[in-house]
């Protein structure tokens, strides 16, 4: 069963950079097929997926977030990771790490999520 585990700073200030690890077990993170992708969802909001790494170590990002965000793995580890720089309020929301699957199209397996708030 793969499970995955969101790591990071539950408080961070304006202007820094946020930094969050996901821990997954039960499965590689360079098996082909699958990505590996972060999600947000903002307080009364919906979910937004902010970008992902893929088995080769590919990355790619919303375009609305692109210039704020990074992403990287540590295969040792078996981790990926989320840098977003510039926090500002409107970016507090509870993270998510889930796994995509190419075959089926879908995330079958997420983090339980972690809150992070931008607050001075």
């Amino acid at each position: 069963q793969v499970q995955l585990q969101e790591s990071g700073p539950g408080l961070v200030k304006p202007s820094q950079m946020l930094s969050l690890t996901c821990t997954v077990s039960g499965g590689s993170i360079t098996t082909s097929g699958y990505s590996w992708s972060w999600i947000r969802q903002p307080p009364g909001k919906g979910l937004e997926w902010m970008g992902g790494i893929d088995y080769y170590g590919n990355t790619y990002y919303s375009p609305a977030l692109k210039s704020r965000t990074s992403i990287s793995r540590d295969t040792s580890k078996n981790q990926f990771s989320l840098q977003l720089s510039s926090e500002t309020p409107e970016d507090t929301a509870v993270y998510y790490c889930a796994r995509w699957d190419q075959e089926s199209d879908a995330m079958p397996y997420w983090g339980k999520g972690t809150l992070v708030t931008v607050s001075s």
